[in-house]
């Protein structure tokens, strides 16, 4: 298809005259058939990759996307848009509603699930009833960095691609470095993948590093900070109870609309805080992890780490949150000299110990079948992530299927194997934390340091760099956002047109 052809459908479907960069040269190669990975900085749009070309194909699109949050979110936005060929499966949908949408599949151009629902052989089986085109991986570092211990299912997407009849592939992510992206090529099983790989540093954003000695004096500055020039602000933290009560701290010192989200909370919590957020009801947000992914909020300001992630990328995942309009935006880590404490024990957590490993192998020497997980965990005393490392495991060296036990295997053979893979893992893990530490402690550029890993060249800065380089949080400039009357009109009337396009351009394909 020609460029220019592309260039009429972007403008007919979603309103843009032209591209960002790496969009084109990803959507031409899909349309191509070709097996993409696509590396692109967060704000660029990584979704029009998968999204422009479920609308010019025949067949069906299926993204694995690791959030529900996400998905209802981005269904959301192609619905706005006008778009009704589209749905996500999840976990959450009522019994009548998920019969209803399995009932008319065929009528979906896009279909959101996750990796933890492709395995579920129901769901499996009424989705291969269709020609399903094109199979995207939506966040695909999460192979990576998700995969080996916390969710393994996303290290079974190459079997449930060959059940789908080895459809085109496209995975993208907004961090990955070289190392990740032979990862997710091999565990894709997909090694001569076309690689479309963009700088992920943002010009518009200042680094900083801060070093208090409590915890309290990262309160006070905090609300420093967040007083003296209110903006949307992200502060993440690693643990719950935390992001909850200096949530309540804030509430009861700023007359500012502050909110907490973790793991933890109800989804429609979680969804309602989300909404708040993106509609800026809500000015400030204590969050873990679990909040952000997708988040397509333009006006994000400030990010602050209250507490720092296990890994780089993490941290730029988190951070890349912020300036998506293009305009000034900053990051801030608060750091105290007992912070490494808390990454310690969380990937202490994450990977099983050999005493799990030798604990579970007598385990299975006198049982035939696996127990639901959440016994098998109690009964082992292992964490989720734990426990779905070694399970995957089982699965892996051919110990384990659909919770039955193949055969009482070679203990001292498996054993080895286990214990092998996970020494890889802890040292892999190991070594991402001291990178991260590093980083912190480092006593030259930040920008420089923070993404040698993924690139060789930085682009140049259009704000002051870091405070390496000379800047402090208090010197970021917040641009008051002021929308004419004239200017809304024009957008409603073009936000009209373009509905009554769609729905025309829907009606006929």
């Amino acid at each position: 298809m020609g460029s220019h052809r592309l260039l009429d459908y972007l403008k007919q479907h979603f309103g843009y005259s032209s591209f960002r960069e790496g969009q084109q040269e990803i959507i031409e190669d899909v349309l191509e058939g070709k097996d993409v990975l696509g590396i692109l900085p967060t704000g660029v749009g990584k979704s029009l990759c998968f999204q422009l070309p479920s609308l010019l194909q025949k067949g069906t699109t299926i993204v694995v996307s690791p959030l529900i949050s996400l998905m209802v979110d981005q269904v959301k936005q192609l619905k706005a848009k006008g778009f009704k060929s589209v749905v996500a499966l999840n976990s959450f949908m009522e019994l009548k509603e998920r019969k209803a949408v399995f009932q008319s599949l065929h009528n979906y151009r896009l279909i959101y699930l996750s990796p933890e629902m492709l395995q579920n052989r129901t769901i499996i089986h009424e989705l291969k009833k269709l020609y399903v085109e094109l199979f995207v991986i939506d966040e695909a570092h999460c192979i990576s960095q998700w995969g080996h211990e916390f969710r393994t299912d996303y290290l079974k997407l190459s079997q449930v691609v060959k059940e789908f009849g080895d459809p085109t592939i496209l995975a993208l992510s907004a961090t990955a470095t070289p190392e990740v992206q032979e990862d997710i090529k091999c565990q894709l099983k997909k090694l001569d993948m076309v690689s479309h790989i963009y700088r992920m540093d943002k010009s518009n954003m200042s680094f900083a590093v801060e070093d208090v000695l409590w915890h309290q004096e990262k309160v006070e500055r905090i609300k420093s900070i967040v007083s003296n020039k209110p903006a949307p602000t992200m502060i993440y933290f690693s643990s719950r109870k935390a992001a909850e009560q200096v949530a309540a701290e804030l509430t009861l010192s700023l007359d500012q609309r502050i909110a907490f989200y973790h793991g933890g909370m109800e989804t429609m919590d979680r969804l309602l805080v989300q909404q708040q957020f993106m509609k800026d009801e809500l000015d400030v947000i204590c969050c873990t992890s679990a909040f952000g992914m997708g988040v397509n909020k333009p006006n994000i300001r400030r990010v602050i780490h209250y507490h720092f992630p296990t890994q780089i990328e993490s941290f730029i995942q988190e951070i890349g949150r912020a300036g998506r309009d293009g305009k000034p935006c900053a990051s801030l880590v608060l750091h105290t000299p007992n912070d490494q404490v808390l990454p310690q024990r969380l990937l202490e957590k994450e990977l099983p110990q050999e005493e799990d490993v030798e604990r579970l192998l007598r385990w299975l020497a006198h049982k035939n079948e696996l127990l639901i997980d959440e016994e098998m965990t109690e009964i082992l005393q292992l964490a989720e992530s734990q426990w779905n490392f070694l399970k995957y495991h089982l699965e892996y060296h051919h110990v384990v299927s659909n919770r039955m036990i193949q055969r009482h295997p070679d203990l001292i053979g498996l054993r080895a194997k286990i214990s092998k893979r996970l020494k890889e893992r802890w040292l892999y893990k190991n070594n991402k934390y001291k990178q991260m530490v590093n980083w912190i402690h480092c006593s030259g550029c930040r920008r420089k340091q923070l993404y040698a890993p993924f690139q060789n060249e930085i682009s140049r800065p259009i704000v002051t760099c870091c405070d390496y380089c000379g800047f402090s949080i208090d010197d970021l400039e917040i641009y008051e956002e002021r929308v004419s009357s004239v200017d809304t009109i024009e957008n409603w009337q073009d936000r009209l047109r373009a509905l009554f396009l769609q729905e025309t351009t829907n009606d006929e394909t």
